[in-house]
């Protein structure tokens, strides 16, 4: 590739770059105007006098932390149970046999195409049914019943593992659970750091479940967020609202950021070529 060439796919590259970074740029932007500028004519690209008080109101308007708490427990919750779930069905779609696999196999992955509305009021009538409104059990037990898509993952990840292995382990004396608990899981951190980081994101970002299942005292900070910055008559606070934003993403950065070098230790270490 000559010197310009190389050139230009670097500058279309960056251009790229700035186009989907502009969105979390004007975010980050925004949490430190005063409201005034938001009203502005012409628009102020870049606050005049930046300032932290629109963080400080977004922790206090609302009560940010205990909601934000809220959506810990249910994120890390949701998001250890359905690694688990989904590893452990996983390995026995992979290394198990059975009849009817296949089909049972197929029928799971088709379920990735319907749409989460379709379910979303039969869900709903099933928990007020249960007396499951208003807690975190709906969590646990669909982090209990495993995602396909993650199935899938933990699945192509274990049918790649060498055969040795397993009979080494079943040799010594080695059931299944054991040979899953002791050999194939800890080989797995590549598959479970991007489980973890999938599903915890699912369940953070999520607002639906919440909005129906929970009450106020109970709800997520992705509900608060929507509705808890507005003025009496109900127009929103933009500026409130960019600065909890720019919080909000905090933990989920920062978890990405810790099972990255997770899942670059586990590829390391994996003893898969």
């Amino acid at each position: 590739m000559t010197l310009s060439r190389r050139a230009g796919v670097y500058m279309i590259l960056v251009g790229v770059l700035v186009l989907m970074l502009s969105p979390f740029l004007w975010l980050g932007i925004t949490s430190f105007k005063a409201p005034s500028e938001l009203r502005a004519v012409p628009i102020h690209w870049w606050p005049h006098e930046p300032s932290l008080d629109n963080f400080r109101q977004a922790l206090t308007r609302i009560d940010y932390l205990s909601y934000a708490r809220n959506s810990l427990v249910i994120a890390g919750l949701y998001s250890v149970l359905i690694t688990l779930s989904s590893a452990w069905a996983g390995f026995g779609f992979a290394r198990l046999n059975a009849p009817g696999k296949p089909v049972v196999f197929g029928v799971l992955l088709s379920t990735m195409m319907m749409p989460q509305v379709i379910t979303l009021i039969p869900t709903y009538l099933l928990f007020s049914k249960a007396g499951l409104v208003n807690t975190y059990m709906p969590w646990v037990l669909w982090g209990l019943a495993g995602a396909p898509y993650l199935i899938f993952l933990f699945r192509q990840f274990f049918a790649n593992m060498p055969k040795e292995l397993e009979e080494a382990a079943i040799v010594d004396g080695c059931g299944q659970v054991r040979i899953f608990w002791r050999i194939f899981l800890p080989q797995s951190w590549p598959v479970i750091a991007t489980s973890m980081i999938m599903s915890f994101t699912w369940a953070w970002g999520d607002y639906l479940a919440p909005a129906l299942l929970l009450d106020d005292d109970r709800t997520t900070l992705a509900v608060k967020l929507a509705n808890g910055y507005a003025t009496p008559n109900g127009t929103p606070l933009n500026n409130l609202v960019a600065a909890g934003a720019v919080m909000y993403v905090v933990p989920v950065l920062v978890l990405f950021l810790i099972m990255q070098r997770g899942f670059v230790s586990g590829v390391a270490t994996s003893g898969m070529k």
